[in-house]
């Protein structure tokens, strides 16, 4: 095996998380307190290989950019992403585990961070 197969992984589970939540990069982007960027986010949907910490870093970002978008009932129906539900390199990755979030897809079309959130995480 190649080293650019070991690295490239193909689309991974995170695209179809966020083509659900019809969220793209740049709105990912926008909501990471650490600066992640839209380029880190495409390289990590197309199936390059991310250290643990990067993945961590992800999932982090990814839960903030739908945290902070959802009203509080919603939120209260909302299942937090770890790195094994994002990425199917993880080692704790399941192919078989649904999303829990599916029923609040599309929940977020139009919406943009709340201004509460923002304030909370330094936004």
């Amino acid at each position: 095996m190649s080293k650019t197969e070991e690295r490239d992984l193909g689309v991974q589970p995170l695209d179809a998380i966020l083509n659900g939540w019809q969220l793209d990069n740049q709105d990912v982007a926008a909501a990471s307190p650490e600066q992640l960027t839209h380029k880190q986010l495409a390289r990590a949907r197309s199936g390059r290989r991310l250290t643990l910490k990067m993945m961590m870093k992800i999932a982090r970002t990814l839960n903030f950019a739908v945290w902070g978008r959802l009203t509080d009932e919603e939120r209260a129906a909302y299942t937090e992403y770890f790195p094994k539900h994002l990425f199917n390199y993880s080692k704790a990755y399941d192919k078989d585990l649904a999303d829990e979030n599916k029923s609040l897809y599309g929940t977020l079309e139009e919406r943009e961070l709340r201004a509460d959130f923002k304030k909370e995480i330094g936004l």
